[in-house]
């Protein structure tokens, strides 16, 4: 039998992260991954997807050419290029995630593993022990049981992200993160997309207000959006769907589900260990540590926060508590962004939380328009929203506009270190950048 200190199933950027970091602290590690090193994120996530709206970017840069001064701009587009590009770009990354797992204290094993017991799994017909087990299997695109949905018009995410060839009408049920960022590349590379969407608003863990100036910004590029409408059923042509009590039909060459994740927690054998779970979700404590003592569950599998970057962080916490170690991680306190044309981040609470909690706060507006940077960028369209509670702390910033990913880190950092308003603004900003547009909706 192979022994090691931890087993970890799945090498998403939760469990290679976890290998690195317990390798580095002393303990020996088997990781398992049934497909391609690096996880969804890094194959068919977040780095395919941001790598694709470079290119889209370049796009939109090009049709405004003429603002800078350069005339008679025209171009022709390769999307195999663009295509081979993103896979370059994947298959870079992956190569870099093996070689962290061949490090020593490290052993991958690409093979799918299921549990035996508390301390065994089983793969290839092996069985390998350990004292401490990590679930990080990561999540697949949840499919609404709607008529059509298996017709071969209708895609997830890891199908759009290699087609052949840009649709002409595209359709995209669902406006969450993935469906928006998908709405905004797909349209700087020509498509006619339409979004169809349940809710009154996009992107839900959005500040409403931030959400609504994105969406009608967006909409102005050409993006065209239904909200407030419910899937009927898909066919060969199109999308049929029901709004404000009328059934309408949007004609698509193609469909992309974009209704969500699902954990993936079937196939491990968890009722053999009796780990529990919640609506496929596995239940953890904040030490990651799920219903048996030895055995953890961290990143999108126990769906507390479907994001890589809290996976990597729950994954230093569940190893932290495996070395008996305390930490300052905020697992609270995680920001987001959403790479669509302009871009939107986040971090902390949302206005409207404020308000259905009753509590006490102010909230600061900062606009790009009147920002240097911004309009040297021709990148006008932006608002930051700040907000503070009673005693001054920052409690939450929500913002569209260039590079806002990059703004909300700032704003998250001193989320981190309970920072108050008054602070910010006694904080030296470079001039000009687009941070300035923090601290000047401090000085309100």
């Amino acid at each position: 039998m192979n022994k090691s200190d931890i087993i970890i199933i799945g090498s998403g950027p939760g469990g290679y992260k976890a290998a690195e970091y317990a390798a580095k602290n002393g303990l020996s590690v088997v990781i398992f991954e049934r497909e391609h090193a690096g996880g969804t994120c890094l194959n068919c996530g977040c780095i395919p997807t941001k790598t694709l709206c470079k290119n889209a970017e370049v796009i939109d840069t090009l049709h405004e050419a003429e603002v800078y001064g350069v005339t008679n701009c025209s171009f022709d587009f390769d999307f195999t290029k663009v295509m081979g590009r993103k896979q370059q770009v994947v298959e870079a990354l992956r190569n870099g995630v093996e070689t962290l797992m061949s490090a020593p204290g490290i052993t991958l094993v690409k093979a799918e593993a299921t549990f035996k017991d508390n301390h065994t799994v089983v793969a290839n017909g092996e069985e390998y022990y350990a004292d401490n087990i990590i679930i990080a299997t990561g999540s697949r695109a949840k499919m609404i049981p709607i008529p059509g949905i298996d017709l071969p018009n209708v895609v997830t995410s890891t199908e759009l992200l290699n087609v052949n060839e840009i649709p002409q009408r595209l359709v995209i049920v669902g406006a969450g993160v993935i469906g928006m960022e998908f709405a905004s590349i797909f349209n700087s590379f020509g498509s006619q997309v339409t979004v169809v969407e349940f809710l009154k608003e996009c992107l839900p863990a959005l500040d409403s207000d931030i959400a609504k100036r994105l969406r009608q910004t967006i909409s102005k590029r050409g993006v065209n959006f239904s909200m407030q409408s419910g899937v009927k059923e898909i066919t060969p042509n199109g999308v049929v769907f029901e709004r404000k009590g009328k059934t309408e039909t949007v004609e698509a060459d193609l469909v992309l589900i974009a209704t969500g994740r699902a954990a993936n927690s079937e196939g491990l054998n968890l009722d053999a260990v009796g780990v529990k779970t919640e609506r496929g979700a596995i239940v953890v404590d904040d030490n990651m540590k799920t219903s048996q003592d030895n055995i953890y569950a961290i990143g999108d599998v126990n769906a507390r926060m479907m994001l890589a970057h809290a996976a990597t962080f729950q994954g230093f916490r569940a190893i932290n508590h495996i070395l008996g170690r305390n930490d300052e991680i905020r697992l609270s306190l995680i920001p987001s962004a959403i790479f669509t044309h302009p871009e939107a981040a986040c971090v902390g609470k949302t206005e409207d939380q404020c308000k259905a909690e009753g509590m006490e706060y102010k909230c600061r507006k900062g606009y790009y328009r009147s920002n240097g940077k911004a309009l040297a960028m021709n990148e006008t369209e932006g608002l930051v929203k700040l907000l503070s509670d009673k005693d001054d702390h920052i409690i939450g910033c929500h913002a569209f506009g260039a590079h806002t990913a990059d703004l909300i880190q700032e704003v998250s950092c001193l989320m981190a270190c309970d920072s108050t308003i008054s602070q910010l603004r006694d904080m030296v900003h470079t001039h000009p950048t687009l941070g300035e547009i923090i601290w000047e909706t401090s000085m309100q």
